[in-house]
């Protein structure tokens, strides 16, 4: 360093100390952006320092960038030293805390960028202060408290953004002065009173955006005015009032008006149709009346259109002729007409609407005739609602031709004929509204193409025949409904596949037989409707595992026998049914049984006891007429009664036929499936390319997994080839084999054969076989590679992250409730988990697992847990001090998982150690804020015209604020992770309930509605 430099840079330490007093500040600096900052160069090279240029403010700084930087920590007050400060940019970060005050000193200041982040606090007044600021932002923080009215001075403020804070009271007045302002954008805060009349003032102002606040009275005509504004959103208030006529004329420049939930009543004005730039047109969710009369066809930009919720249209023949007007609208992407008064029927110019529409919806409406057939012309339909209407005739076949179709809503029309087989055409179908029609028939098979389907609603039609098997191969779905038809015949055994199905509901058909036991595998219902059919027998002891059900009816069936005690275990059983049977014995008096508002049991006339108000008679105890003794044994002591010879007889043929068995049991450890072939060593050295490194894609503790091609290149597998030489690698192999062998769940890596032999050279050679998942583990999704730079498209968003969760908590709790022997993994963690091309995960690797018996809840194999080779960072506590293994084990391991899932923090990093630890990091940021724990990239916001799009249809579909939303589920998420890892076994979660907390925050975050709500 020059002596000239020395000199300069002494003369300005205050800015170096003001810096490290910023670094200090921040605890957490994942791209180590200001760790960097020491003396080894100046610091005016430090990362995200601008100084000056060295004629006008040499070696004083005039911007700080730190923007995107993952950082985490709090403001230091010293901020305010840097007095030659222009910018400040630390949005996309993770700052928590206060905004200092002394932000204030920074009189050179022009734009404050804090958006994105995990401020608290209130907006300090004495940023007025900063004379010269022209951009302030804040968005997407906890800011609480009121707008000061001495922002209002600012004169020089053009963007003031705010949305999404937890801001209060009324809009100053003041902000009338602020004759520079262009954008103002406080969305999603708890604003109330009336919007300032003095806002009319604005005359700059392009973006006004207050929407989802509780401001109240009428909008000041002076903002209809306002020429230059070309963005005015006060969606979801409780603003009233009628919107004025000359709207089209006053503000030419207007391409986004959105005005949706509040109280506006009266006619939409027709001076809409001279918007030649509007691209949203948004007023759902009011009172508005009379006929559309709008000509939209000089408005050849609009993408979205939402009229939805009002009260418009007569019920006339030509209440929708304004759609006609439509045609010319190339960019329309969303047209929302349901809950109106529309009548008339649909013209087939609907088929020259745009063919970039995605969402049309109809429903709700008092339109009849038929579906034009030209609807098939709009190709990229993704949502067609039509439910709720007077429509006739048969379903068109030409909307088989909407491939891209999602959400198909015809329910409560008056469609007649047979559901046509040309549906199973589109394979993009998610949910699939039938119900309330005259259809009838049989449900045809080519339904089972669409493999991605969660909701299937069939009520109240008058189909008829058995139900085909092809509906339970819908491994996706989570609700359907095939009540009041005609349906006969059994239950299909099928029906156990469903193990994502939560409401099921068969009611008033005409099925018989008894229920099947696979109904017990559906350990996800929630809602059970059977009610009003022809079922026998006594209630499966299966069903025991439905432990989450919420509403059972079973009434109207002829069901017998005892009423299992085990529904009285049930603690989220709120409505039980079972009226109207031939029950008998004694009933329970645990659980919902003690509410006699929950429960129902009339028409069941032997039935006897339960509790005291049922007022049913005493129950009366016979004594037993057996003696106890097995049926079997009696049978040997008859036989060995008739003579000593027949006697050996048997018993010399019982043990030949014992001794046969078990080594038939034994020989198929290694077949995995008596239908399976061992494969040789041979082939599996031709399928890898002789081992070659370049088809190597992982290595374990016990051996190396590569890449395979057989049966002549068409099936590619993982071979997972185990190290001989290792010790405990014969015994991990014996283990898995036995472990997977028969067992068989969709989120279980599936064994496809196995291979126990020697190489060429004579060394001894064993191998397993498995399904290949294309997209490798999660580690590789989770953590950087090891040159620090990560692949973009291994990212993982929010809802991808919650289901991994939910599949591997699906698969664990299959492993330690339903499975006939319980198994405990005993080494859950990233590298284990396997994601297939649709990124479902698949929980694999059992080598040092452990098969329990249901009885005694003791190892099999009798290896002392004080053995266990699980991975650091995940093995309970309780291991170490020689605990024999649990499933309270696995339930640790996957919270720890779902912590480094949701945090990106490995649990040995190097931030962890000694009794300090990513529980403890998790447990800490539960009392203070989980933002700042969680992925960074889990919180962005992205802008791209995609990202755009989602919002707006979230908008569409939820008013609720996204930030909440998303801050509720990881909030969620994260103390789930901590409540699986406590270090008391006790403490922890049933893995079971796990499953049910995580399915009911995916649900809260997507929104999700229910069946029977349309």
């Amino acid at each position: 360093m020059s002596l000239e430099h020395s000199q300069s840079e002494g003369s300005n330490k205050k800015d170096r100390l003001a810096l490290l007093a910023i670094k200090a500040h921040i605890t957490n600096d994942p791209f180590h952006v200001v760790s960097s900052w020491n003396d080894s160069i100046p610091y005016c090279e430090w990362s995200g320092i601008i100084c000056g240029s060295p004629r006008r403010h040499p070696n004083r700084v005039i911007a700080l960038r730190l923007q995107s930087s993952g950082l985490v920590g709090a403001v230091a007050p010293e901020i305010g030293n840097l007095s030659f400060l222009r910018g400040i940019s630390l949005y996309n970060n993770s700052f928590h805390g206060e905004i200092p005050h002394e932000v204030s000193f920074l009189s050179r200041l022009r734009y404050l960028l804090l958006h994105n982040n995990s401020f608290q606090g209130e907006i300090p007044p004495n940023i007025s202060c900063c004379s010269n600021l022209k951009i302030f932002r804040l968005g997407y923080n906890y800011i609480v408290g009121k707008i000061p009215m001495e922002l209002g001075t600012l004169s020089n403020l053009q963007v003031f953004s705010f949305h999404f804070n937890r801001l209060m009271g009324q809009i100053p007045s003041s902000f009338g002065n602020l004759s520079s302002l262009v954008i103002i954008s406080g969305a999603s805060n708890d604003l109330s009173g009336h919007i300032p009349l003095s806002l009319g003032q604005m005359t700059r102002l392009t973006i006004l955006a207050l929407a989802e606040n509780k401001l109240i009275g009428t909008i000041p005509p002076s903002l209809y005015n306002l020429s230059s504004l070309g963005v005015f959103d006060v969606g979801g208030n409780q603003l009233q009032g009628s919107l004025p006529s000359n709207l089209g004329f006053n503000l030419p420049n207007l391409w986004w008006f959105s005005v949706p939930q509040n109280q506006f009543h009266g006619p939409i004005p027709i001076s809409v149709s001279n918007l030649s730039k509007l691209v949203v047109l948004f007023i759902g969710g009011n009172s508005l009346t009379e006929k559309v009369a709008i000509d939209f066809g000089g408005l050849s930009k609009l993408t979205l259109l939402q009229l939805d919720m009002n009260h418009l249209g007569s019920g006339e023949a030509d209440d929708l002729n304004f759609v006609n007007t439509l045609t010319n609208c190339s960019s329309l992407r969303t047209l929302m007409l349901d809950d109106n008064q529309f009548g008339g029927v649909l013209s087939n110019s609907m088929a020259n609407l745009s063919t970039q529409l995605k969402v049309l919806d109809l429903s709700k409406n008092q339109i009849s005739g038929d579906i034009p057939v030209g609807i098939g012309n709009l190709v990229s339909l993704q949502f067609l609602g039509l439910s709720s209407n007077l429509l006739e005739g048969s379903i068109p076949t030409s909307i088989g031709r909407l491939k891209m179709l999602h959400k198909l809503g015809l329910y409560g029309n008056r469609f007649t004929g047979s559901i046509p087989p040309f549906l199973g055409n589109l394979t993009l179908l998610i949910e699939l509204y039938l119900g309330g029609n005259l259809l009838k028939g049989k449900i045809p098979s080519s339904l089972g193409k669409c493999k991605y389907l969660l909701r299937l609603d069939l009520s109240s039609n008058s189909f008829s025949g058995i139900i085909p098997r092809e509906i339970f191969y819908f491994s996706t779905l989570i609700e359907l409904n095939l009540s009041t038809n005609s349906f006969f015949g059994s239950l299909p055994l099928e029906v156990g596949q469903l193990t994502n199905l939560g409401i099921l509901d068969i009611s008033k058909n005409m099925l018989s037989g008894e229920i099947p036991s696979t109904l017990g595998a559906c350990i996800s219902i929630e809602h059970l409707f059977m009610e009003g059919n022809l079922f026998q027998g006594s209630i499966s002891s299966s069903l025991s595992s439905l432990r989450g059900v919420q509403d059972l009816d079973l009434s109207h069936n002829s069901f017998s026998g005892l009423i299992p005690e085990f529904l009285g275990t049930f603690k989220f059983l709120q409505n039980l049914n079972l009226s109207f049977n031939h029950f008998e014995g004694e009933v329970p008096v645990d659980g919902v049984f003690s509410n006699l508002s929950a429960v129902s049991i009339i028409g069941n006339n032997k039935l006897c006891g339960g509790v005291s108000e049922l007022f049913l008679p005493a129950c009366h105890t016979q004594k037993t007429k057996e003696d106890g003794r097995p049926h079997v044994f009696k049978l040997i002591v008859i036989i060995c009664g008739c003579g000593g010879s027949i006697c050996l007889i048997c018993i010399t043929l019982f043990f030949i036929i014992y001794r046969r068995r078990k080594e038939k049991k034994e020989s198929t450890i290694f077949l995995i499936e008596g239908r399976h072939l061992k494969i040789s060593y041979a082939q599996l050295l031709k399928a890898t390319n002789g081992f070659s490194s370049a088809n190597l894609i992982g290595v374990g503790s016990f051996g190396s997994v590569y890449k395979g091609l057989l049966n002549h290149g068409e099936t590619i597998v993982a071979i997972k080839v185990l190290n001989i030489k290792q010790k405990g690698a014969s015994k991990s192999f014996k283990v898995e084999c036995e472990s997977l062998r028969n067992i068989r769940h969709r989120n279980l890596v599936k064994i496809l054969t196995s291979c126990s032999s020697i190489d060429f050279e004579g060394n001894d050679f064993m191998a397993l076989v498995y399904e290949f998942m294309p997209n490798g583990n999660l580690e590789r999704w989770l953590h950087p590679h090891e040159n620090g730079i990560q692949d973009e498209r291994k990212h993982l968003s929010l809802v991808q992250r919650l289901n991994i969760s939910i599949d591997i908590a699906t698969a664990l709790d299959y492993l330690h409730h339903h499975c006939h022997m319980q198994i405990i993994h005993c080494d859950l963690k990233p590298s284990n988990i396997l994601l297939d091309n649709d990124l479902t995960a698949h929980l694999g690797d059992f080598g040092i697992s452990k098969i329990l018996s249901k009885a005694t809840n003791r190892s099999q194999n009798h290896i002392s847990s004080i053995g266990i080779k699980g991975t650091i960072g995940y093995i309970a506590p309780e291991y170490g001090a020689g605990v024999d293994v649990s499933t309270h084990g696995d339930v640790y391991s996957y919270g720890i998982l779902l912590l480094e899932m949701f945090t990106k923090k490995r649990p040995t990093h190097v931030i962890f150690e000694d009794k300090f630890n990513l529980h403890c990091w998790a447990e800490m940021a539960l009392h203070n804020e989980v933002m700042v724990v969680v992925d960074p990239s889990l919180l962005s916001v992205e802008e791209d015209e995609e990202e755009a799009a989602r919002i707006v249809t979230n908008i569409i579909r939820s008013r609720r604020c996204m930030k909440d939303r998303v801050h509720e589920c990881l909030n969620s998420v994260i103390r789930i992770g901590v409540t699986c890892s406590a270090e008391s076994p006790c403490d922890r979660m049933d893995i079971n309930d796990v499953v049910k907390e995580l399915h009911l925050i995916k649900d809260i975050y997507l929104g999700v509605g229910t069946l029977r709500g349309r």
